[in-house]
C-alpha cells in the first residue's frame, strides 16, 4: 500500500492548518476534527481497498524475436470484483529492449477485461526474461494504490534479424529482388548441371540442341541446363575482439550474422549444402548439410553469441576447418581486415585455398567514407581526409595481395554486406567456379 497524491494534498492541508493552530488556539477544534476526518477516511479507503481481490494479468509475447524490429506485446488484465477499478500498468522488459507505450492508465470494467498493447524492441541477441507486470490499483477515494505483481515470467530468444529473409522469399517469389540490391543475371538454358528437355526457343544456342531428340520426335527440342546443385557453403565467423566495433545501433558481429543467415537461406534454396565454424571465440560447428531445417538450426546455435575479448586466430581456424570439412566448398571468411593481419591472415587462406574456394568478407567502418565525403575547410579535417585516405589505400593493397594469393574479396560496409555477399556468390555459381 503507498499513498496517492490525493492523500498526500489532504496531509499537507492539515500540517499547514496545524502550523496555524500553533500560532492560533482557536483553530484547534477544527484541526482536530479535519485531521479525525481525515484518518477516518484514509484507514476506511485502505481497508476497502485491500479487501478486494487484485485484478489477474497474463502476457502474450512472441517466444523468438528478430533483433532491431518493433514488436507488439498484449497484456490481458481481468477485474473479478463487481466494482470498476482504475490502476495503473507496467510491464518490466528485459533490459536490452527498447520499449514504448508504457506505463498506461486504464480502467477495468465490473468482472470484465482489458487489454493493453505496446511495442517494444530488442537490441541485443540473446535469451531475455519479461519480468512481472506491475499494476498500481487506486483506491475508491484515491488515496490509496496497491501495487502488486502478477502474471508470470517469461522468456524470449531475440535472433538475428530474419525478417530479412522473409523479405527475401517474397520478392523472390514475385522476381522483384533488385529491390534489396540482388542482381539477376539469367542466362536462359545455360549453366553446368543438365536440367530438362524442352522445346527449342527462338534464341537458343545452337549447342543446346539435343539432335537425338530432335530427330526423335520431329521438332526441335534443347537441353537446358542449370547452376550446379548440391554443393558446400562454410561459413567462417570471426568471434574475436574487432566485431564488437559498431556503426549505429547494431554491432559489426550483429551484421555478420544477417549476412550470413541471407546467403545460408539463398544457398538452401539453391541446392547447396550449409554449415558453420566459429573462431575467436565461444566453439561452434555445423557440418554442411542441406534442408529447410537448416536456418532454424543456424539460428538455435547462433543467437546467444557474442564477440569475445580475443585476437582473430586464421591458422587456427583454417586448420581446424581443413580437417573437418574435406569435400571442396566455397568458405566464406567473415572479418574485418586489420594492418596486423598481414602476418597471420594470407598463409591461413592460402592453406584453405588448397582445399576450397576462399571468399574473404571485410567489414569496412562507416567513419572512413565519412571522413573522405566531409567538408575539408580546416588543417584537423585536412589531416582526417589524408589519414582516412591513406588507410583504404593500404587497405585496398592488402586485399589485392589476398586476391593474388588465391581468395576472392570482399569489402564493404556493415549493411552492404549481405546483398554484396549473396551477389558475389551467385556470380560464383553462374562461373562454375565451385
Amino acid at each position: 500500500m503507498i499513498p496517492a497524491w490525493r492523500l498526500l494534498v489532504a496531509a499537507g492541508a492539515l500540517l499547514t492548518v496545524a502550523l496555524a493552530a500553533a500560532f492560533d488556539s482557536s483553530l484547534a477544534p477544527a484541526w482536530r476534527v479535519a485531521a479525525m476526518l481525515v484518518l477516518l477516511a484514509a484507514l476506511g479507503d485502505a481497508a476497502v481497498l485491500w479487501a478486494r481481490a487484485m485484478p489477474a494479468a497474463t502476457r502474450t509475447a512472441p517466444g523468438s524475436l528478430p533483433l532491431g524490429i518493433w514488436h507488439r506485446i498484449s497484456l490481458r488484465l481481468a477485474n473479478p470484483s463487481a466494482r470498476a477499478r482504475k490502476l495503473e500498468v507496467f510491464d518490466h522488459t528485459p533490459d536490452a529492449f527498447e520499449v514504448r507505450g508504457m506505463p498506461r492508465q486504464l480502467t477495468l470494467p465490473p468482472q470484465g477485461w482489458a487489454e493493453v498493447r505496446y511495442e517494444a524492441r530488442p537490441v541485443a541477441r540473446g535469451l531475455h526474461s519479461f519480468g512481472c507486470i506491475e499494476v498500481r490499483v487506486s483506491s475508491p477515494l484515491g488515496l490509496w494504490q496497491r501495487r502488486a505483481r502478477l502474471g508470470e515470467v517469461s522468456k524470449s530468444r531475440v535472433y538475428p534479424n530474419f525478417a530479412a529473409l522473409t523479405r527475401y522469399a517474397l520478392l523472390a517469389t514475385d522476381q522483384r529482388l533488385s529491390q534489396i540490391g540482388i542482381l539477376q543475371r539469367r542466362r536462359r538454358g545455360q549453366g553446368l548441371d543438365f536440367h530438362q528437355l524442352r522445346e527449342y526457343r527462338e534464341g537458343d544456342a545452337q549447342r543446346q540442341i539435343d539432335w537425338k531428340a530432335t530427330a526423335r520426335i520431329g521438332r526441335l527440342v534443347s537441353r537446358e541446363y542449370q547452376d550446379e546443385r548440391d554443393q558446400q557453403i562454410m561459413f567462417v565467423i570471426d568471434c574475436g575482439g574487432r566485431l564488437a566495433a559498431r556503426d549505429g545501433e547494431l554491432a559489426h558481429f550483429d551484421h555478420v550474422l544477417n549476412a550470413a543467415l541471407l546467403l545460408a537461406y539463398v544457398s538452401l534454396r539453391q541446392g547447396d549444402a550449409v554449415g558453420f565454424l566459429t573462431m575467436s571465440g565461444e566453439p561452434r560447428f555445423m557440418a554442411p548439410r542441406k534442408g529447410a531445417a537448416v536456418i532454424t538450426a543456424m539460428l538455435n546455435q547462433l543467437y546467444d553469441l557474442q564477440p569475445s575479448l580475443m585476437t582473430s586466430d586464421y591458422e587456427a581456424a583454417a586448420l581446424d576447418l581443413v580437417r573437418r570439412v574435406r569435400k571442396r566448398a566455397l568458405v566464406v571468411v567473415l572479418s574485418n581486415l586489420r594492418d596486423e593481419d598481414d602476418d597471420t591472415l594470407a598463409p591461413a587462406l592460402q592453406l584453405l585455398t588448397r582445399h576450397h574456394l576462399v571468399l574473404f568478407a571485410s567489414l569496412r567502418e562507416n567513419i572512413l567514407s565519412r571522413a573522405l565525403t566531409a567538408r575539408v575547410d580546416t588543417f584537423e579535417r585536412a589531416l582526417t581526409h589524408a589519414a582516412a585516405a591513406d588507410y583504404l589505400r593500404e587497405r585496398r593493397l592488402a586485399l589485392h595481395r589476398l586476391e593474388r594469393g588465391g581468395a576472392l574479396c570482399v569489402d564493404v560496409e556493415p549493411q552492404e554486406l549481405p546483398t554484396a555477399l549473396v551477389n558475389r556468390y551467385l556470380d560464383i555459381k553462374r562461373a562454375g567456379r565451385l
